[in-house]
């Protein structure tokens, strides 16, 4: 056992267009630290959080009983731990209320540095029900769309049926995720609660259709279907109005080429799914039909098989 370790654990796609609160993606290079260090005093403690410019955080909590990443490490280490306790220190990369699953990027650094503190660590995949427990703080919901992804990498299917199963999906060679972040914020719980409760069966076959063959398109690498079923009619129409930038940065990147373009999460942040040698121009694309709206932004590349969370040092 050591007495401190780092966790990075990466920003995510959230509901992939297809799969609301089902289907996630993660991010390559862009994610949250926590540094875990064993204490005398028994129980999870925060010493400090800092922004993504390195200063202490004007908004989050260093409360252990509001913030994602002590909530999540205490589930974890009241069930494995012993007598002692775990200090926590929270580095931001990923923004706040973006659309990049922000909060469980925290959550499952936090998991996975308390882990390595354990005198038995558990499997990765074992750490997804606690760190689901900080998840369900931020968002008021069981949902594993950023969790999973944060914690195991690639693209992952986790309809809350089947948790704390999840299922890593195969993806297609060649396919690069493209996210841009606006600078704007929708706090997901609240956009949670402003989205219909009811939907037609026309609907619901329509959108369980297009998952379907997305599924099955990315087994096969058939990108042509990729781009036929990369579609969301249900939570997309609902949510593109509080993203202002959303119909001038989806034509964009269908004009520069993508497969698909859709909002990440509750947004702002949107993505596209592009062929790799595509996927600079369309970032730029992007970018740029934000920017030309007055919104500042920045944007990733991402292979669809990033890796998940990871300790460092």
């Amino acid at each position: 056992m050591s007495d401190s370790v780092t966790a990075f654990a990466p920003a995510s796609i959230g509901n992939v267009a297809v799969g609301f609160d089902m289907l996630g993606l993660a991010l390559a290079d862009v994610g949250d630290r926590v540094i875990a260090r064993r204490t005398r005093e028994a129980g999870i403690t925060i010493g400090e959080v800092r922004g993504l410019d390195g200063e202490i955080h004007p908004y989050l909590s260093a409360d252990p009983a509001q913030n994602t990443a002590s909530i999540a490490a205490r589930a974890l280490w009241d069930a494995h731990g012993d007598s002692g306790g775990v200090r926590l220190d929270v580095h931001k990369g990923v923004p706040l209320q973006s659309g990049m699953g922000s909060s469980a990027a925290s959550a499952v650094a936090a998991v996975v540095a308390v882990n390595a503190l354990l005198e038995k660590p558990l499997e990765q995949e074992k750490l997804l029900p606690y760190a689901l427990e900080g998840e369900k703080f931020a968002s008021r919901g069981l949902h594993a769309d950023n969790v999973a992804p944060s914690l195991l990498g690639g693209l992952i299917l986790c309809p809350s049926v089947l948790l704390p199963e999840v299922i890593r999906l195969p993806v297609p060679p060649g396919v690069s995720a493209v996210l841009v972040h606006p600078e704007l914020q929708i706090n997901t719980a609240h956009a949670r609660r402003g989205l219909a409760k009811g939907y037609s069966m026309q609907q619901w076959l329509q959108q369980q259709g297009y998952l379907a063959a997305f599924v099955a398109a990315c087994a096969a690498g058939d990108i042509a279907l990729i781009s036929r079923s990369l579609r969301d009619v249900i939570i997309e129409p609902q949510r593109a109005a509080s993203v202002k930038c959303f119909d001038a940065v989806k034509e964009a990147a269908g004009h520069a080429g993508a497969l698909g373009c859709s909002i990440s999460g509750s947004g702002p942040s949107m993505f596209a799914l592009c062929e790799e040698r595509k996927a600079r121009n369309i970032a730029s694309a992007m970018e740029q039909a934000c920017r030309a709206l007055g919104i500042d932004c920045q944007s990733w590349v991402s292979a669809m098989n990033a890796d998940g969370a990871r300790l460092e040092g």
